[in-house]
């Protein structure tokens, strides 16, 4: 390691996708190598073919077990996600092929296993979507699978006794979820994309991340390596200066909290809300000031359920998230089933394109009585609670499935009822939606891969897949500007509202709440309260007129000086 002097060029920084903010440094640990691909073997004509196969079903078990332990020590999604990735290991497709292979072709069961895995992956890249991101948890439950088998070392974090930054190729979600803050302080990938469910975890836990390097920055940095992570810019500087090193740890040691006043420097009121998927995150958003909740994520509650809840088991989950926010907004998003967060008692997995098929609002077209379910439900959870709901529904395209849902919730005593505005149409036809609509909160994640026709998942698309692209700033435009002759509120909860910078554009537009993982609210706080609205107005101007995403955020954060100030 060379240390920089005053005559030396500055080492040329590594870049990728800054999708979670802070500052720090600290020695490089590189996630092990994953399991080696096994041989092409067959077994001993003496072996018991029957015993082999139970072997595989076994290893799955244990997997399966050991995911679910994992879960019951995580947190919130990271909890949700390790269960899903618990209920794939227990799926029994992939075991059952393995099976197959190991009667029909006699392979050891670790080489029918991979290549079992191979072909369900195959068969998911195939689909595209949201269920080409599958793939990455596939091959998670195959290296944990084939661990097992052969009696290696369980891939996953490193165990260092100091802080460190994990730099990997990848990170299944399973992994991310699992990650210790006060161990990893940052990370650093080769693959992934802005809004994969890795960089969403990332956020969530506040960890400053950058994804989609694209040059395999395991090979580019080495154990024990000091790097500077930079997760807004999306740089990593090896060896960084004294001043550089010293700036870092002086912003890690501030500490800024969110008081629950969220508002513009001139007082313009901003509800800064909090991202929920159950009960103990709604806690938690309580205790970080959230003014309350923009988006419960129903199914959050229910993925690990083979069949649809009872009313009664809705009504004890809602209950909870409710009660955490007492006399203020709850705003609660009916299932979003299906792409990639299947429900088996609602969904269709063979569909060809699932991001693009029978999903979230559009169940009701084969299962009606799903939503009515869950409306009731809610009504009961709210008249034993003293949260105001709010409730919308997911993936409205037309007036007339806003003048339905909308209609259906206020007969179950709802009265607050709106949409989500995720595909285009929604954002186009704004003006004619808001004569049904209360309210709309637009899911940037979604609107921003159906209007740039990019994966989110894919790094080499991943400059399309960000909220900063022009067209979707205009597309929210033109919800609020929908929205505004009828006094209906638009907020926003998708990760774009999580970006200060961005969060000052989205005011600007006329949204006039933001969600977030509650992580986020001190700097999004810190943010608004620099600029006046007409600051954000005309900050707003220059996103919407830039030719591209690059220059929209470069314009933006060239205004906002106090972004350098607090390290965003």
């Amino acid at each position: 390691m060379t240390t920089p002097t005053a005559s030396s060029p500055a080492p040329k920084p590594l870049s990728g996708i800054g999708v979670s903010p802070g500052l720090v440094a600290g020695p490089v640990a590189r996630m092990a190598p994953g399991i080696p691909e096994p041989a092409i073997e067959t077994l001993d004509p003496a072996r018991d073919l029957d015993k082999e196969c139970e072997r595989i079903a076994q290893a799955a078990r244990t997997v399966k077990k050991r995911l679910e332990l994992s879960a019951a020590e995580a947190k919130g999604e990271g909890r949700t996600l390790l269960e899903t990735t618990a209920q794939m290991a227990a799926d029994p497709t992939l075991t059952s092929s393995s099976q197959a292979m190991v009667r029909e072709r006699r392979l050891v069961p670790e080489r029918a296993v991979w290549e079992a895995a191979g072909t369900l992956c195959a068969m998911l890249e195939s689909l595209g979507g949201y269920m080409a991101e599958r793939t990455r948890d596939v091959q998670d439950v195959r290296d944990r699978i084939v661990a097992v088998l052969t009696d290696s070392p369980m891939p996953g974090i490193p165990h260092l006794p100091e802080p460190f930054v994990l730099v990997a190729k990848d990170l299944a979600p399973a992994d991310t979820a699992l990650l210790d803050p006060e161990k990893v302080v940052a990370f650093v990938t080769s693959e992934g994309g802005p809004t994969s469910h890795t960089a969403i975890l990332a956020r969530a836990l506040g960890i400053p991340a950058i994804v989609g390097t694209g040059t395999d920055v395991t090979d580019a940095l080495s154990d024990g390596d000091i790097v500077l992570i930079d997760g807004t810019k999306g740089t990593i500087i090896l060896d960084p200066s004294e001043d550089a090193l010293r700036r870092a740890r002086e912003l890690a040691q501030r500490v800024r909290v969110f008081n629950g006043d969220g508002a513009t420097k001139d007082g313009h009121e901003v509800q800064l809300l909090a991202n929920v998927g159950d009960g103990a995150a709604a806690r938690s958003a309580a205790e970080a000031g959230a003014m309350g909740i923009g988006l419960f994520r129903t199914e959050f509650c229910f993925l690990d359920q083979p069949t649809e809840p009872t009313v009664e088991q809705q009504v004890e989950a809602y209950t909870q998230v409710l009660a955490a926010f007492p006399g203020k907004k709850v705003v609660v998003r009916t299932l979003d089933a299906g792409a990639d967060k299947p429900l088996p008692f609602l969904t269709d997995a063979t569909e060809e394109n699932p991001a693009l098929g029978v999903r979230a609002y559009r169940t009701t077209r084969r299962d009606p009585e799903v939503l009515d379910h869950q409306l009731e439900a809610l009504a009961r959870a709210e008249a034993a609670t003293e949260a105001k709901v709010w409730v919308m529904a997911p993936m409205i395209s037309t007036v007339e499935e806003a003048r339905a849902f909308t209609d259906k919730a206020r007969s179950y005593g709802l009265s607050t009822a709106g949409m989500m505005i995720e595909v285009p149409s929604a954002a186009l036809m704004a003006d004619a939606m808001f004569e049904h609509a209360d309210f709309a909160s637009v899911g940037t994640n979604d609107l921003t891969q159906y209007v740039m026709a990019a994966d989110r998942l894919l790094s080499t698309l991943a400059d399309l897949s960000t909220a900063w692209q022009p067209a979707v700033l205009r597309l929210i435009k033109t919800a609020c500007d929908g929205a505004a002759p009828h006094g209906r509120p638009v907020g926003v909860c998708g990760e774009a509202a999580a970006d200060p910078a961005l969060a000052v554009v989205l005011v600007g537009l006329g949204v006039a709440s933001l969600s977030m993982t509650a992580r986020a609210l001190p700097d999004v706080d810190a943010v608004l309260k620099s600029v006046t609205l007409e600051d954000c107005r005309r900050i707003a101007a220059l996103a919407v007129g830039a030719p591209t995403a690059e220059e929209a955020r470069t314009a933006v954060r060239a205004e906002l000086p106090v972004l350098e100030e607090l390290g965003l």
